[in-house]
């Protein structure tokens, strides 16, 4: 006998201000609030087995380990009843760019906060657990549906951005013109449907791949973009039947898929359906979340009893030290040279993407290019001369795994264009804010000791019936996808009623992209942001063989215990990254009160020529 329940609960973590995480940019910051952020968590409980899940999606940019680390101690301390541990709490993002930064404990993401902020951190953190709490005191008995429908292609829902990447691809037999982009990204929307013994809709959540970009990095008002409304509309239409029905609409294989397909040569980046100015982003947004909501509800609609999933539960989840995984020959196509090295941002991540918004302008690439040559040229000589073996042998495994990546920023060495004293590098803070907070923070010793972003992360599968669901912590790329879940398909299908493989990135952890390896080679902006090198999918198709095949064991007998443990931060390390105003909202501050001067004194003369 399956128990079900739904919650929601607020996380709209706002503090004016404050950065937001996605696009990565000084000047994207939190100046007002468009719409709520909530997460939404949906627990299914095995009585009979004594297994239960919660599967949470966030309105978030992506979960940090910090966050699931956070909501993990909450639970520990005062839930401890309710059974929850790291392998049976799915936590996930749905990937929104509009939304706060500051809950990380990992250097680099905290840059354009600038730092690390508690009070975002906590409500974040309370607001999740808020949703399982409630999703807890809702169980009633129930079943778990299942439903997957797609996209025809005349819907402009979805399009890939990295059309000639993905062209480098040998399963795409004819290559696709930039006109076809809309054919080179997954269309099918996956759906769970949660109900209770009578029939009455408790809530859902589909997985569904399209970049939650609508809103472009000039938009400074917390919002949760497509997916958002995509949930609300839903919801508003639902709870006419049941109103405490939840929806979530989570993130699917979206790494090169955009919604923004109009072009228009004024602007720095592509739009979605209505061009133009500010407030036409937003339409563009709920367009997409429109169309979305009406997929997800023609796939419920369609759900019937021979779609139930089953009531089987289980879950399982390994950490993996992906900075360091020697390849076998059999998932890198027979060479013996594969391997993956400390995690490295390319200038091409710095330059951002096209299409959902550029980052440092052009001539800037150019040089940050030939600087990041020259760096490894002479990080090469070094090794002629260098006493320290490890330095040595970590040096070579990282220019062997990158590949022809032009290296900017070196997250896993805590390096950046090669200098470890990152406030002595040789640009200035005032070329650029964000140069200019890893230096203030490089000052304080805050980037000292830990990785800039998290090296070791978890992968885990949840089994709800007959459904594996795959939690990976990064965002994939269309092909790299269906190479990743043919691989699990491979090893579960058929076997301990498993049925059916779903991918869901973003989830758990966070740590750049996952590309092919021919997609890696052109080193567009995505092969730039995949952090751990060019065999980085080969890597992820290993260890997650290995996880699958233990899940094929007994709960008993699986061997998922193991030394690598993710890093932790003591208080004293947190405070080094203690938030401080960022420059350029200072600077709009100055401005704001300049401006509100300048009318008093208007109106000072404007009284004083009506008292004449």
């Amino acid at each position: 006998m399956l128990l079900v329940g739904v919650g929601k609960a607020d996380i709209t973590a706002y503090k004016k201000g404050v950065g937001m995480l996605g696009y990565g940019l000084y000047h994207h910051i939190m100046l007002g609030v468009e719409t709520p952020l909530y997460s939404r968590a949906f627990v299914i409980d095995d009585q009979t087995a004594k297994n239960k899940c919660v599967i949470i999606n966030c309105e978030l940019a992506f979960i940090t380990p910090s966050l699931k680390r956070g909501v993990l101690k909450e639970l520990a301390i005062y839930h401890s009843d309710l059974g929850y541990m790291d392998h049976n709490l799915l936590l996930s993002a749905q990937h929104t760019h509009c939304a706060p930064t500051g809950y990380s404990f990992h250097g680099l993401y905290n840059m354009n906060g600038p730092g690390f902020i508690p009070e975002i951190y906590k409500k974040i953190v309370d607001g999740i657990v808020e949703s399982i709490l409630l999703a807890e005191k809702a169980k009633v008995e129930g079943k778990i549906q299942l439903g997957t429908g797609s996209f025809s292609p005349e819907i402009p829902v979805s399009f890939n951005r990295s059309i000639r990447s993905y062209n480098q691809n040998p399963e795409v037999k004819t290559k696709l013109t930039y006109e076809e982009r809309h054919l080179a990204v997954d269309r099918e929307m996956t759906l769970l449907k949660i109900v209770d013994s009578k029939g009455l809709e408790l809530g859902s959540i589909n997985w569904f791949a399209v970049h939650t970009t609508n809103l472009p990095n000039t938009f400074t008002k917390l919002c949760s973009d497509n997916k958002g409304f995509a949930a609300t509309y839903m919801e508003d239409l639902i709870r006419a039947k049941n109103p405490n029905y939840i929806a979530a609409f989570a993130q699917g294989a979206c790494g090169d898929v955009s919604a923004r397909y109009k072009i228009n040569p004024k602007l720095p980046f592509q739009r979605g359906k209505y061009e133009g100015k500010y407030s036409n982003d937003l339409e563009s947004s709920k367009y997409n979340g429109q169309l979305q909501f009406e997929k997800a509800l023609e796939i419920s609609e369609g759900i019937t009893e021979i779609n139930s999933c089953g009531d089987v539960i289980d879950s399982g989840l390994m950490y993996v030290d992906f900075a360091n995984i020697n390849v076998l020959p059999e998932f890198a196509e027979g060479r013996t040279d594969a391997l993956t090295g400390p995690s490295c941002l390319g200038v091409s991540f710095l330059e951002g993407s096209k299409m959902d918004g550029p980052g440092m302008p052009p001539i800037l690439g150019f040089f940050a290019r030939g600087m990041a040559r020259f760096v490894k040229l002479w990080d090469k000589i070094k090794l002629l001369f260098l006493k320290s073996e490890k330095w040595k042998q970590r040096l070579k495994r990282q220019w062997k795994a990158q590949g022809n990546k032009d290296v900017a920023v070196e997250p896993g060495n805590r390096r950046m264009f090669g200098t470890r004293n990152v406030h002595r590098f040789i640009l200035p803070g005032f070329a650029d804010e964000l140069i200019r907070n890893l230096k203030i923070y490089g000052r304080k010793g805050a980037l000292k000791n830990k990785p800039w972003t998290p090296q070791i992360l978890p992968l885990q599968i949840v089994k709800i019936g007959n459904l594996a669901i795959v939690a990976i912590p990064f965002e994939i790329t269309t092909i790299a996808s269906f190479r990743l879940k043919k691989t699990v398909e491979d090893i579960l299908l058929g076997k301990n009623g498993y049925e059916k493989v779903l991918l869901a990135p973003y989830a758990n952890a966070y740590s750049g992209y996952i590309t092919t390896f021919e997609e890696y080679q052109l080193q567009d902006y995505e092969g730039g942001h995949n952090v751990f090198g060019q065999w980085s999918l080969n890597a992820l198709q290993q260890q997650i063989t290995i996880l699958a095949k233990e899940m094929l064991k007994p709960a008993e007998l699986r061997e998922l215990n193991n030394d690598i443990v993710p890093q932790t931060w003591t208080e004293e390390e947190l405070q080094l990254f203690e938030h401080f105003e960022g420059f350029y909202f200072k600077r709009l501050k100055n401005k704001e009160a300049r401006l509100e001067k300048r009318l008093e004194r208007v109106h000072k003369r404007l009284n004083n020529r009506a008292l004449k």
